[in-house]
């Protein structure tokens, strides 16, 4: 363990807690139990942004992805606190808990139905923003690097980039991702074929459990470990650090977008796709972007266009050979690829200009912000061409839908099932993420959410069934969800499976043990199994000693 509360101070902050007075206010309540407990080399009190706080709306809404949940109607937190510390982490959960207020813990703010930022089924609530614990060291020698919470995974992309050309990381490619969450759920990115994903590369962890300990990998064991390497966020405690193997790259990466529409026979090169993608040259990462867009031939008429957006570990010459010999069907000429270094391919693929330079990943800023809806499968045998007609027509009835269809295989069919929570591996041949985005707020939100559900009850023949897989990291509260004051293991099942498939049961027990009592609980958070009261007792008692 690398540290703990001592008995005394332990002691001390109880009776601190049942001191406090019922008619002070939760902040108040708080500030008395931080400020006794709180370093006092790194002072809290600019830490904490109450709706009075001019400031509050901004840091609210700094890293929210999706807009939905900052509508004025959505649940607002009781105030914001952004520790400046690891041990302001510790001291939030300790008095959090003693204090029985619920809290959220945002790192990227990438939760896609708002899990980090807004509670639905429990107020009053708080959020602890890890955006202060940012700090990336990287050490070459040593092919790693240890990497805050609260930092992006651009950011990590950015550091190790500054201190070498030939090396890289498996993970995200959105680079305005909390690293803390986005590996919890896995981590894919555009070397996962070749390498995995961010989770199947991290070396150890340090994180606050539900007893406001500090452990490492080797205090907290190894099936914990297991479980916080894809088995979500929020559900056992609060991660700070991760520790993180880098991977060798080459000095020159290729990268790619190749458009056809309907009109240049796009269902059959797709169809081909399903066939190729997971099967081609685990250095090539090629996925395909699917979403209306005007028709060439008739403007005043929609079309579907599929782009092909790819990255390739090596150079153009090797690359076209590749595709020549795979995937011919494309068409893919030399004019159509771009040699760049790594830094800059995971720039293109995540939609930057060519020109911008790479410091802007040190912003953190996103550059997506939508009102939007979204939902995941997987894809275990090639959609015929029929399926994707149908596709296709349900697609031009949306206003802004949006497919991404992301190839696995190569290094991803090397792992089992069971290595880490994340059991999306062998025979998957992509995953689908579904996307409806609006602009007008609530006033018509239920319309496009009910053209994303329809879709995706067509997409059943298609997709991986018993279970039919989800992605954690694409969260989806049509699965299923919690209800307050009861995370029920038969009722979380439903949606558990989805993510986890035969891992769920594992992560339940795990949760068991090291959060019996589901302090770190959201709408699809891992349930404890029931705990009798005299266990609880027990365990409060030694807790203690």
């Amino acid at each position: 363990m690398i540290s703990s509360p001592s008995s005394y101070l332990a002691i001390l902050i109880l009776l601190i807690s049942i001191s406090l007075t019922k008619s002070a206010s939760i902040e108040e309540n708080l500030v008395q139990c931080l400020s006794f407990y709180s370093d006092k080399a790194a002072p809290f009190y600019a830490s904490i942004y109450t709706p009075n706080n001019a400031s509050f709306n901004n840091i609210l809404n700094s890293s929210a992805q999706n807009l939905r949940y900052l509508v004025p109607s959505a649940p607002k937190p009781e105030f914001i606190f952004t520790p400046l510390t690891d041990s302001h982490v510790q001291v939030a959960v300790t008095c959090s808990k003693k204090l029985g207020i619920h809290l959220r813990v945002r790192s990227g703010g990438h939760d896609y139905e708002g899990l980090s930022y807004v509670s639905e089924i429990e107020t009053p609530f708080i959020i602890v923003d890890l955006a202060k614990l940012r700090d990336v060291n990287v050490d070459i020698g040593d092919n790693s690097a240890w990497i805050q919470a609260g930092a992006t995974i651009g950011e990590v992309y950015y550091r190790i980039h500054e201190k070498s050309d030939v090396h890289g990381f498996p993970a995200g490619l959105c680079t305005s991702s909390g690293v803390g969450g986005h590996i919890t759920g896995g981590a894919y990115g555009s070397m996962m074929r070749k390498y995995g994903l961010g989770a199947d590369n991290v070396l150890d962890a340090k994180i606050v459990d539900a007893n406001g300990n500090i452990l490492d990998r080797k205090s907290m064991g190894e099936e914990f470990f297991w479980a916080i390497r894809g088995g979500g966020g929020g559900s056992f405690g609060i991660l700070l650090w991760w520790k993180i193997k880098l991977v060798p790259v080459p000095k020159t990466v290729t990268v790619f977008t190749v458009t056809k529409s309907l009109e240049q026979d796009a269902s059959k090169i797709v169809h081909k796709w399903q066939e190729v993608a997971p099967t081609i040259d685990e250095n090539l990462f090629m996925r395909v972007i699917i979403q209306p867009a005007a028709s060439t031939a008739n403007k005043t008429q929609r079309t579907i266009t599929t782009s092909y957006n790819a990255q390739f570990l090596g150079d153009s010459e090797k690359l076209l050979q590749v595709m020549k010999e795979s995937f011919p069907e494309l068409g893919l000429t030399k004019q159509d690829c771009t040699e760049t270094s790594w830094i800059k391919s995971v720039m293109y693929i995540a939609g930057y200009p060519n020109d911008t330079p790479p410091e802007v990943l040190l912003e953190g800023k996103s550059t997506f912000k939508n009102y939007f809806k979204a939902k995941s499968d997987f894809v275990r045998e090639p959609i015929p061409e029929t399926g994707l007609q149908g596709l296709w027509q349900r697609l031009l009835e949306e206003d802004s839908p949006l497919m991404i269809w992301n190839p696995y295989g190569g290094m991803m069919n090397n792992f089992s099932e069971s290595d880490i929570p994340f059991p999306h591996r062998n025979g998957t041949l992509y995953k689908i993420q579904y996307l409806t985005l609006w602009q007008d707020g609530d006033k018509n939100a239920s319309k496009h959410v009910d053209w994303i559900r329809k879709l995706y009850n067509y997409m059943t023949p298609y997709v991986s069934k018993f279970p039919r897989e989800a992605y954690v990291n694409y969260r989806d509260l049509d699965l299923g969800m919690n209800k307050k004051n009861s995370t029920s293991f038969i009722q979380a099942t439903s949606w558990g499976n989805m993510y986890f498939k035969d891992n769920f049961n594992r992560l339940v027990k795990i949760k068991t043990k090291v959060d019996p009592e589901n302090v770190f609980r959201h709408e699809q958070s891992i349930p404890p199994l029931p705990v009798s009261t005299m266990q609880l007792k027990d365990k409060k008692c030694k807790r203690w000693e």
